[in-house]
């Protein structure tokens, strides 16, 4: 029951206290660090070309493309970083990308 009461208090040291045994606890993340090795940005020509069959005059989200593309969100980005280091995209509101 006294994980669901209202802490109401003036003093500082009650909240710190309150909080104390979660601030103990370590962090637990789910995703570890890899064996050293750099990420594989590099995607071969055929993901590129891929990516960019699926641009065009109409914007198309930033998620849509990396799910019909089936290539990694890293391999997308760096290719759209590629294509806008071009002058060939164009990037609009709310994550929609188009080639210029």
């Amino acid at each position: 029951m006294r994980a669901f009461q209202t802490i109401v208090s003036p003093c500082a040291a009650d909240v710190i206290n309150a909080v104390a045994p979660i601030m103990e606890r370590p962090l637990a993340f789910g995703v570890r660090e890899g064996d050293g090795e750099p990420l594989d940005f590099q995607g071969g020509a055929s993901e590129r070309a891929r990516i960019i069959d699926l641009l065009g005059p109409s914007p198309i989200s930033l998620d849509d493309l990396i799910r019909m593309s089936d290539a990694s969100p890293a391999i997308v980005r760096s290719v759209l970083l590629e294509l806008e280091l071009a002058g060939r995209l164009e990037r609009h509101g709310g994550g929609l990308v188009s080639l210029i």
